[in-house]
């Protein structure tokens, strides 16, 4: 490969030519940039992953300080979805960044995902729309992602990657099974989950603008970057070995 990018020397070491050139290649979709999105966010671009569309319809607010990526006092207000392609392009200037700052539902759900992407992640909070783009992203055959819910954990040992028919314990990967068997949807699809028992979240609270209520859960600062870390990197590792496979 020529020209090596210099932030990409030590990945190269690690990955050669092909590799790098395959995750260059590489398209990947990611719905929702709060405190797992943003770090999946930033793992994926470190990586060299060639072109990103991002999707988060909501601001900084100053809740979301303790764990999201680009949540500082001096960003509450700026839209997520802008600070992370800023951040993007700070890390790898040749990474195409689109940016969807709308608020994801079953019907609009398949114009927003790009047919071409080679990778749906779901970082989303709410369930309504989370099961909207993995059940409409299945269908369309694309290789999809989800991460369940990394709130009210504390023990970053139990954080598990499984196919969502393998996870156990996880309330969110339970329910979302079920609904996905309710639409006859019984396709592999990547998680990261935790086998943590957590505690029951406050009730609903509402919102100002677009969006839902949604239950509010307790956060520490390593649960959801780990959680967000974690699924970059078993998405890279099955794109890689993609990559791997069609060059033989």
């Amino acid at each position: 490969m020529q020209n090596i990018p210099p932030q990409f020397s030590r990945t190269h070491i690690l990955l050669g030519d092909a590799g790098l050139q395959h995750l260059a290649s590489r398209h990947v979709f990611v719905a929702g940039l709060g405190g797992v999105g943003s770090y999946c966010v930033e793992a994926l671009a470190r990586a060299g992953i060639g072109r990103l569309t991002l999707l988060d319809h909501d601001v900084v607010a100053i809740s979301n300080i303790n764990r999201q990526l680009p949540a500082l006092h001096s960003t509450v207000g700026q839209s997520k979805a802008e600070l992370m392609r800023a951040r993007v392009a700070d890390i790898n200037p040749d990474c195409k960044v689109t940016i969807l700052k709308t608020f994801l539902t079953i019907d609009n759900v398949n114009q927003l995902v790009p047919a071409d992407s080679d990778y749906v992640i779901d970082c989303i909070d709410s369930l309504s729309c989370k099961v909207a783009l993995l059940a409409e992203s299945l269908k369309r055959g694309l290789n999809v992602a989800s991460s369940m819910g990394a709130g009210n954990k504390l023990d970053p040992s139990r954080i598990r990657v499984a196919d969502i028919s393998k996870t156990e314990v996880c309330p969110l990967a339970r329910n979302i099974r079920l609904r996905l068997r309710r639409e006859n949807i019984y396709k592999p699809l990547l998680t990261v989950y935790s086998d943590e028992a957590g505690s029951a979240p406050l009730p609903p609270q509402p919102v100002e603008g677009p969006g839902r209520a949604r239950a509010v859960n307790g956060t520490i600062s390593y649960m959801p970057a780990l959680f967000g870390l974690m699924l970059a990197g078993a998405v890279l590792k099955r794109m890689l070995e993609q990559g791997s496979t069609t060059a033989q």
